[in-house]
C-alpha cells in the first residue's frame, strides 16, 4: 500500500451519481451538473445512495475487452501465436509475474495504469487499481447507514446487502492471486498509522465469508419483485442478489478448503498426495451455500437456469428453432442489437462496455487465423493447447485417455464430447462458410489444413506459428469461425462478455465441495442431489455421458474427473489459472506444459471432418514453466509492501 493506495483507504470521493436504471450496455453514470449532491446529502435518502453504490458497479473490470488484445487465460489451457510474445499470458508462461503491473501489452482486468471510478469505458477499469477504493467506499457507506432516515426498511436492506457484498468481492479478487491480505472493515483515520496485519488466506475468508452470508440474508432473489425494484424493471439484471452472494459465499469457502490454502504453495503436490488434501471445515461450509442456491434454482425461485445446448448444427452454432434459450448466448451474441450476452445462466456480470466497437473489432478477431486477412485487425491469435484439447471426453463420458473409452488416435476427432464440435476448430473444418463472397486470396482457405507440415501458407497451409495455429486448433467457444473476413459475424451487432460466475460453474464447484469430503456421493444437508449428480446434470445439458462407476467408486479418481469437467465446460472462460494454482498443480507435470497436436492427415471428407483419419497423432513442447513454490503467488508492487512491518511481501518475490 504504497501513498496513492494509502490516501485511496483514507478518503473517498462523494461526488454521487445517480441513476435510474443499471441495465446492460447503458452509459448509466453519465451524470449532469444537478445530479451531484453534496456529502451532507449522500446518505440520506435511498436514491442519493443507490448512485453511491452505482460506481463501485462501474469498477467491475470487462475481461474480454480491458485491453486491445486481452490476456486472461493463463493456465495450460491456451498459448497464443509468436507475435504476441509480449503478452501477458505469454509473459506468466516465462515467470514474469511482475508484467502484470506494466500497462503495454501485458495491461489486463487485473491491472491498467489509467483506471478512473467514474469513467465510462473497458479500458479504464481493472481490479487492483481499483479494489482498494471500492473497498473504503463499501466501508464508508456502512458507517454510514444510520443516515438513510427517509428509506423503507426494504431500502436499506438493498443498501447494506449491496455494501457487504462488494466489501468481501473486491477483497475476494484480489486474494485469489495475492493470498492473504488485510481485510479492512472500517472506515480508517487518517491521522493513524497503518497498523492492519496482514492476514492468511484462510483467516481472511472468514472475514469475507461474513460478509457475503450478511448480503445473502439481506438481498432479494430477484430486484424486478420488490417494491424497490420496480423503478427498473426489466434493467436489474446485474445488480447484486442473493443468489449472487450465496455464489460467491461458497466460492469463498471452496477456495480457501483448498489444498494451496490449507498446505501452502509446494512442489510436488501431485506425488504425495497433496493435491487432493482439502479443508473439510471450509468444504463443507462451500458446500451448504452452494446447497442453498441450487435448491433454490431447482425449486423455481430463481430466474436462473441451465442454458439449453440444442443445435441443428452444433459447429456453426446454429441453435434448433425450438430451444427457448441458447448457450451461445452466455458469451457472445449476434443480430440481438448488441444484447449483453449472459442468458438465464449467467449469475454475476459487470456493466458491459456501452463502447460497442470493443468487442466486433477487438474480441472478434482474436482465435483465427491471420493470412491473407482471413481474420483481420492484428496479428495476435489465441490457440487451444492439445492439453485443453486432448481434456475433452467421449461422447460416451470417458476420459480419451481411458482404454474402454474407444479413442482412436487414427481418428481423433470422431464420437467426442459435444462440447468439441462446438468448441474447437480442427483439421478439416470449414472456416469460411460464404464462398461465394471469398475474396480470391483467401478461397484456399476455406477448409483448414491443420496437419502439422502444413506450413506454406502459399498451398493453403495453416500450421505457420505467425499466422496460424501453432497448436493444430483454433477456438471458437467466444467467437465463432464466422467471424471472419468474408461472413463477417462481427460486424451483425456482434456483443461479447464473460461472466464472472455462471450455474454450470456452481454445480461444479458443488461437486468439488461435496466430493473433497465425501467422495462421488456427498452431498449437503440442503439439497438432495450428490457429487455424481451434479456433474451428471452438466454433462446432460449437452448429452456427454456420465461419470463412469469405476471413477465414482474411487475418491480421487472422481476427483479426477470432476477437475476435467471443470477444464472442459469452462474452457476460455478465465478459471483454469486459479483451478491449477489452487489444486497446486501450477509447478506439476503435464500442467506446467503447454504442447501442440502433432499429426499428418491420411483421408478428410470435408462434408464429415470428425471421420478424418491421420497418423503419427501425438504432442509437441511449445514452452515449460519453470515455476516453484514462489509461483503460486503474485507479488505485490515492491513499494507496497515497505509501509509498514505488517505487511510484508509475497514468499520469493
Amino acid at each position: 500500500m504504497n501513498n496513492k493506495i494509502k490516501n485511496i483507504l483514507y478518503t473517498s470521493c462523494l461526488a454521487m451519481t445517480l441513476t435510474t436504471t443499471l441495465s446492460s450496455c447503458e452509459d448509466y453514470l453519465d451524470k449532469s451538473p444537478e445530479t451531484t449532491v453534496s456529502p451532507e446529502d449522500a446518505f440520506k435518502t435511498y436514491k442519493n445512495f443507490q448512485g453511491f453504490i452505482e460506481e463501485i458497479y462501474n469498477c467491475v473490470p470487462d475481461k474480454e475487452k480491458c485491453n486491445y488484445c486481452p490476456s486472461w487465460n493463463w493456465g495450460d489451457d491456451e498459448v497464443f501465436n509468436s507475435k504476441a510474445d509480449g503478452q501477458l499470458t505469454h509473459q506468466i508462461d516465462l515467470g514474469n509475474y511482475r508484467n502484470i503491473y506494466s500497462n503495454g501489452a501485458g495491461a489486463s482486468w487485473f491491472y491498467q495504469a489509467n483506471c478512473d471510478p467514474a469513467a465510462i469505458g473497458a479500458k479504464r477499469h481493472a481490479i487492483y487499481p481499483h479494489a482498494w477504493y471500492c473497498i473504503r467506499k463499501c466501508n464508508e457507506g456502512l458507517a454510514n447507514l444510520d443516515k438513510l432516515t427517509t428509506a423503507t426498511k426494504e431500502e436499506k436492506n438493498l443498501i447494506a446487502g449491496q455494501l457487504y457484498f462488494f466489501r468481501a468481492w473486491w477483497h475476494f479478487e484480489l486474494m485469489q492471486l495475492l493470498g492473504g491480505l488485510p481485510y479492512v472493515d472500517q472506515v480508517l483515520d487518517a491521522t493513524s498509522e497503518l497498523t492492519l496485519p496482514r492476514l492468511s488466506y484462510q483467516e481472511c475468508a472468514s472475514k469475507a465469508g461474513e460478509d457475503f452470508r450478511k448480503a445473502a440474508d439481506l438481498l432479494p432473489i430477484d430486484w424486478d419483485k420488490t417494491s424497490t425494484g420496480n423503478l427498473t424493471s426489466g434493467h436489474n439484471q446485474i445488480r447484486i442478489n442473493k443468489i449472487m452472494a450465496l455464489g460467491y459465499l461458497g466460492k469463498n469457502y471452496l477456495w480457501a478448503a483448498s489444498p494451496l490454502m490449507k498446505n501452502g504453495a509446494m512442489v510436488g503436490a501431485s506425488t504425495n498426495g497433496k493435491t487432493y488434501d482439502y479443508d473439510t471445515e471450509f468444504a463443507n461450509k462451500a458446500a451448504e451455500a452452494f446447497g442453498e442456491l441450487l435448491n433454490l434454482v431447482e425449486g423455481g425461485q430463481t430466474q436462473y437456469s441451465l442454458a439449453e445446448y440444442q443445435y441443428d448444427d452444433i459447429y456453426n452454432h446454429e441453435p434448433s428453432a425450438s430451444a427457448s434459450s441458447c448457450y451461445d448466448d452466455i458469451f457472445y451474441t449476434v443480430n440481438q442489437n448488441y444484447q449483453m450476452p449472459g442468458s438465464v445462466e449467467a449469475i454475476f456480470r459487470g456493466p458491459c462496455d456501452d463502447n460497442r466497437w470493443a468487442a466486433p473489432w477487438n474480441h472478434g478477431k482474436v482465435f483465427g487465423p491471420k493470412m491473407a486477412g482471413v481474420v483481420p485487425h492484428d496479428n495476435v491469435i489465441h490457440h487451444p493447447t492439445a492439453n485443453l484439447v486432448e481434456a475433452y471426453g467421449m461422447a460416451n463420458g470417458l476420459p480419451i485417455t481411458d482404454p474402454e473409452s474407444g479413442f482412436d488416435p487414427t481418428h481423433p476427432w470422431k464420437n467426442r464430447d459435444p462440447r468439441f464440435y462446438h468448441d474447437i476448430v480442427y483439421d478439416g473444418c470449414k472456416y469460411i462458410n460464404d464462398e461465394g463472397a471469398a475474396k480470391a486470396e483467401v478461397l484456399k482457405f476455406i477448409y483448414c489444413n491443420l496437419s502439422s507440415s502444413a506450413t506454406d501458407e502459399t498451398a493453403g497451409g495453416m500450421r505457420s506459428v505467425e499466422n496460424g495455429s501453432r497448436t493444430g486448433y483454433f477456438i471458437q467457444k467466444l467467437a465463432p469461425h464466422t467471424c471472419n473476413s468474408t461472413d463477417k459475424y462481427y460486424d451483425k451487432a456482434f456483443n461479447s462478455y464473460l461472466p464472472y460466475m455462471r450455474l454450470a460453474d456452481i454445480y461444479l464447484m458443488y461437486a468439488e465441495a461435496c466430493a473433497a469430503t465425501t467422495g462421488a456421493q456427498g452431498k449437503s444437508s440442503n439439497f438432495s442431489k450428490t457429487a455424481e449428480d451434479a456433474i451428471n446434470t452438466v454433462r446432460d445439458r449437452c448429452g456427454a455421458g456420465h461419470v463412469a462407476a469405476k471413477y465414482i467408486a474411487d475418491k480421487q479418481k472422481f476427483m479426477d474427473e470432476v477437475r476435467r469437467e471443470r477444464e472442459v465446460e469452462l474452457a476460455f472462460e478465465g478459471f483454469r489459472w486459479g483451478d491449477l494454482q489452487r489444486w497446486l498443480l501450477l509447478t506439476e507435470y503435464p500442467y506446467n506444459t503447454k504442447f501442440a497436436q502433432e499429426f499428418e492427415r491420411v483421408k478428410s471428407d470435408p462434408s464429415k471432418p470428425s471421420e478424418a483419419q491421420v497418423s503419427g497423432y501425438g504432442k509437441s513442447v511449445i514452452i515449460k514453466r519453470d515455476f516453484s513454490e514462489k509461483n503460486y503467488w503474485f507479488p505485490f508492487p515492491t513499494d507496497q509492501t515497505q509501509l509498514y512491518a505488517g505487511f510484508p511481501q509475497n514468499y520469493g518475490w
